[in-house]
């Protein structure tokens, strides 16, 4: 069976522009008689098939950027939006923000109504549902036809693409690090289920924090949560079984529903149980007590998308060197820990 190609290997085998392949293979008068028989004989030779996920053509600009996250009351999307937004404007570009819900089908067309003349290119956080399924076809297809997309905090490493993202890994290492600083050694940890890319990376940092101050990683302090939206019967049930002395949470809802049920059940914060949550948000600040977390910095983020992706499509050159930029987290000290 031949091998099948891609508009962009159609259009780098035969010296072409990805516009003069589109164009030829819709036979349009626009392009020489010569330039198109060819252009459509090895599409025919190589079983090229047209995907309708991308007919907008990089010399169609739009000046648009599409936008794709799981969810928009995250504080931490909310965040990056504006990063991207400010960026975007100050360069020129508008955008367009669509939520998959952690939804793979919803991901996928929400990806297919943006590629088809809406907008010039991608920023998206991969939904929870995707992450599951490990299926990156509409990604991989959007990027074969010349729209540049930029992951930013759910990522995958299957899809070759710009990304910014923050070191989770590292980022929880430290925070539990700050825990055991303050003299605790039974630290409960409240995370995602594992296939959640960051969740995954936070639980390692977890776990290597642990390992490396000699402390037992012991299965019943952690707690891994599939419904996010129903946390708080997991959580109890952690607190009222374990009573752990301090609680790292891989997110800011996760962290705040630990006060929340610790409270109701009469477990003092921070006298009884310290807890260290992640994304620097509006709850994390003015939640009573306010919250020790880890800031990810998401305006910075966005911004930081924004501009890779704005200077890839300006410079339209086609580069395959595709770079993964690391934004700086820092922990935020509030009331739910004691201080050193």
């Amino acid at each position: 069976m031949k091998r099948k190609v891609t508009l962009k290997q159609i259009a780098k085998e035969l010296d072409v522009s990805i516009s003069t392949v589109s164009k030829s293979l819709r036979d349009s008068h626009e392009i020489s008689e010569d330039t198109r028989l060819k252009v459509q004989a090895f599409a025919k030779l190589y079983n090229y098939k047209p995907n309708n996920i991308a007919l907008s053509l990089k010399n169609k600009k739009t000046k648009t950027i599409g936008i794709i996250i799981p969810e928009i009351v995250h504080h931490f999307f909310a965040t990056v939006i504006s990063g991207i937004e400010q960026v975007a404007n100050e360069m020129g570009y508008n955008v367009i923000v669509c939520l998959s819900n952690e939804s793979f089908d919803k991901e996928v067309i929400n990806m297919e109504m943006l590629a088809t003349g809406s907008t010039d290119g991608f920023i998206m956080s991969l939904s929870k549902e995707t992450q599951q399924k490990k299926d990156f076809h509409h990604i991989q297809e959007v990027i074969n036809q010349g729209m540049p997309v930029v992951l930013f905090d759910r990522i995958t490493n299957d899809v070759l693409c710009d990304k910014v993202i923050i070191d989770d890994q590292m980022a929880a290492y430290e925070a539990v690090d700050y825990l055991v600083g303050l003299d605790f050694k039974e630290i409960a940890l409240v995370t995602t289920v594992d296939y959640v890319s960051v969740g995954k990376l936070r639980t390692d940092g977890y776990i290597n924090a642990l390992n490396d101050h000699n402390i037992p990683v012991r299965d019943e302090l952690i707690v891994k949560i599939e419904d996010i939206d129903h946390c708080e019967e997991p959580i109890a049930a952690l607190l009222e079984s374990q009573r752990p002395k301090a609680i790292f949470a891989v997110n800011e809802l996760f962290a705040v529903t630990c006060i929340k049920q610790a409270n109701k059940i009469g477990i003092r914060v921070p006298e009884d149980l310290s807890v260290i949550g992640f994304t620097d948000g509006i709850i994390s600040q003015y939640s009573s007590p306010s919250i020790t977390t880890v800031s990810q910095n998401g305006a910075r983020m966005g911004g930081k998308a924004a501009k890779m992706l704005i200077d890839r499509l300006e410079l339209d050159d086609e580069n395959e060197q595709y770079t993964t930029q690391l934004i700086e987290t820092e922990l935020v000290l509030r009331e739910s820990t004691p201080t050193l």
